[in-house]
């Protein structure tokens, strides 16, 4: 672990890892809204970071700069933050993995979070992941559950995946974990390509409740819930302004009804391609704006939760 600094090492029941990624394999921010909403809502706390310094070109990747109480400037890096909790409720504790997809020496950053896993005795990874595909945001996000183990794959009810093709970390990750020995899960949502910007508090939420399945662990999803419905009237609102699009959307949910359940939607991350339609430039800004302003909703919501 030589690009990992400890906070702290705590002592977990069975430990379940859950990861989630900025980036190529995170469509409309879904997996990581949801690993955050998890985290936030069961107050995990840090536990390590994963050193930015090797595995990220930072002339594409910048840092940033921010002033802590107006003040004092500070330069905050890509981050890789663990967490962990402990819930009664459940037969895991949890452990959260958020980080930002590397850009170099991917194998030498997956070596440090199997590190990780195995020194907090982790038992089961859950790879959180969310592509664009010709879905439509007024129908249920589809989550697709993967494992390679025919044991997990009977245990949690999920499918061996099909998908051919690029792949970004969550794939190669969970690639290198399973050569090491941990039983992983891969859960991805689909996520509308007409609305690439918009962050999806729907997909998040979708995500949520698998998660939740996995670890039988139950979660309060209000706030999600709450955004959710924001969500669905605004972009009901977008597309009704675009004739075009409102057709397109009236043909995609047409597919969604009478589609195949077991469709993999291209998994691994792959943008699938769709007709060329979209939000023009002026909509598509509205839409990631109104999609921002549910996300920060969510946070909202959890902050209450904690004071209460």
């Amino acid at each position: 672990m030589e690009y990992v600094a400890w906070a702290q090492r705590p002592a977990l029941r069975r430990p379940v890892m859950v990861t989630a990624f900025e980036g190529w394999n995170d469509a409309g921010d879904a997996a990581t809204l949801a690993a955050r909403y998890l985290r936030d809502l069961w107050d995990a706390a840090p536990v390590a970071s994963i050193d930015a310094e090797e595995f990220y070109d930072f002339s594409s990747t910048r840092p940033t700069v921010r002033l802590a109480d107006g003040v004092t400037r500070e330069i905050v890096w890509p981050a890789n933050d663990v967490y962990a909790v402990q819930l009664p409720d459940s037969a895991h504790d949890v452990v959260f993995l958020l980080g930002t997809e590397p850009q170099l020496r991917w194998r030498t950053y997956c070596e440090q979070v199997i590190a990780i896993a195995r020194d907090l005795g982790v038992e089961l990874v859950v790879t959180l992941g969310a592509l664009l595909a010709d879905v439509p945001h007024s129908r249920p996000v589809q989550v697709i559950g993967t494992a390679a183990s025919p044991d997990i794959v009977t245990r949690y009810d999920l499918q061996h995946s099909r998908y051919e093709g690029p792949t970004g970390i969550v794939g190669v990750l969970h690639d290198a974990l399973a050569r090491e020995g941990f039983p992983c899960v891969s859960l991805w949502a689909a996520v509308p390509a007409y609305l690439p910007a918009v962050p999806s508090p729907k997909a998040a939420l979708a995500l949520v409740e698998r998660t939740s399945a996995v670890l039988d662990a139950p979660v309060l999803t209000a706030g999600l819930e709450i955004a959710t419905a924001s969500y669905e009237r605004e972009m009901d609102a977008a597309v009704d302004s675009d004739d075009e699009l409102s057709a397109y959307l009236s043909r995609l949910e047409e597919l969604a009804d009478d589609g195949d359940p077991d469709d993999d939607l291209g998994l691994d991350g792959m943008e699938l391609d769709g007709m060329g339609l979209g939000l023009d430039d002026d909509l598509d800004d509205a839409a990631s704006r109104r999609g921002q302003g549910l996300v920060e909703e969510v946070e909202r919501f959890l902050r209450n939760q904690r004071e209460e």
